[in-house]
């Protein structure tokens, strides 16, 4: 997990996703054009969060989110989500 310099606002966090799968189950190389984007990353950086509502994740988490949750951000050359935290539906 790397250190980043970015600070969300209010109920949001920073996540990096994890790899996409690179092999089916049965062995079949996975091209990159047909690829899943994944829905499971770690925590790199949480909000404050709201003021009637604490955050719950904190960094370090592994998460699980919405097929299409987020915006998707390169910070120093490295790719991240960064969405509300009501975008993540379990904690793994």
């Amino acid at each position: 997990m790397a250190k980043v310099s970015i600070k969300p606002l209010a109920d949001r966090v920073l996540i990096e996703a994890a790899a996409a799968e690179e092999k089916t189950a049965g062995g079949i190389i996975i091209p990159d054009t047909a690829k899943e984007k994944p829905q499971k990353g770690t925590v790199v950086a949480v909000g404050p969060g709201k003021k009637d509502e604490p955050m719950t994740v904190k960094v370090g988490d592994k998460v699980l989110y919405g097929k299409y949750a987020g915006t998707e951000i390169t910070i120093d050359g490295d790719n991240y989500l960064i969405m509300r935290e009501s975008d993540i539906v379990a904690i793994i």
